[in-house]
Order: structure tokens, then sequence, then C-alpha cells
């Protein structure tokens, strides 16, 4: 079974080494050498996370999440509650309809937190290019693999029928010999 890079290129991919892509190449010196190529994509790139990465993406799993809508939801039925029983009791409210400083501090909430989001969805997306890139190695190693078992198989069968062929010849052979004695 052919294990340098030439002749794994030629056989499997019809290609000369140096026209091979970076992970084609990878993945045959990793085939080549019968070393493993899957590993943890997730745990690695978590590692090389810095904290701003995690703050966003702790930012967006909390913003998108029903207990964000709903503590949301009560902030601002409180917010406009209180201001309206303040202003029919008080005549004067913190923040009067039409709310104008609720306003402000929901765009404010918006233009800090969709950059955020945008930023944790850039790096998953980031994240999901490097698994699948990760995961095509592993399929194409195993392809491959696959594909020396089949020649494996097929050179084994082919030495057993030759074999097979060679024992039965040599057994005609020896049942005209017993047949030519017979007849003597």
């Amino acid at each position: 079974m052919a294990t340098d890079l030439k002749t794994l290129a030629t056989q499997f991919f019809n290609l000369k080494p140096e026209d091979l892509t970076d992970r084609e190449r990878r993945v045959l010196e990793r085939l080549s050498a019968r070393r493993r190529i899957a590993r943890n994509i997730n745990r690695e790139i978590d590692a090389e996370t810095g904290f701003g990465d995690r703050l966003a993406d702790k930012v967006a799993e909390f913003g998108g999440s029903w207990k964000f809508i709903i503590l949301f939801g009560a902030v601002l039925a409180a917010w406009v509650g209180g201001n309206l029983i303040l202003a029919a009791a008080y005549r004067s409210a913190f923040d009067p309809y039409p709310f104008i400083f609720l306003n402000l501090i929901l765009s404010m909430l918006a233009a800090v937190q969709a950059p955020i989001i945008m930023m944790s969805q850039n790096r998953q997306a980031a994240k999901d290019r490097a698994v699948a890139g990760h995961d095509y190695e592993v399929n194409l190693k195993s392809e491959l693999e696959i594909m020396q078992l089949h020649e494996k198989l097929d050179e084994m069968r082919q030495n057993q029928l030759t074999g097979l062929i060679a024992q039965q010849s040599q057994q005609i052979e020896m049942l005209e010999s017993l047949l030519r004695a017979r007849r003597n």
C-alpha cells in the first residue's frame, strides 16, 4: 500500500503534490502517517476566544432569550405604568407621555446591543466555517481510507482466487493422473 505523498496524491486526486490544497495535503500526510485527524474544534476555538468575544456571546445569548423578552416587557410595563400613575396622581411624572426618555434609552440599548449581537453572529459563523472545514477533512480522510480498504480487499480477493485456481489446477492434474493410472 502506497504511503508517500506523491503516490497518494496521484492515486486519489490525480494531482501532483504541489497542486494539492493545504487541506488535501494535510489529510494525505495524516493518512500516510496513520494518524487521526479528528479533534475537538470547538475546544480549540473557545481556547482562542478573548474576553470581548465571550462577553458578546453572553449578551447575544441573553438578548435572544425568553428571559430577556419577559424581563424587558416587565420593565417597559413598569416604566409606562409607573409614569401614568404618577402623572394621574401628582400631575408630574418622571417621563410623561409620550415617554421621550424611554425612547432615548431604547434607542441607545438598540444601538449598543445590535453590533454586539452581530459580533457574536460573525464569530459563530467563523466557528461554523471552521467546524465545516474540519468535518470535510475528516470525511475526506474516511473516504480515502475506505478506498484503501477496498483496494486491500480486492487484492486479497484476487490473491485468494489466484490461489484457488492454482489449487484447482493441481487437483485437476492429480485427477487426470489418477484416471490415466486407472486406465492402464
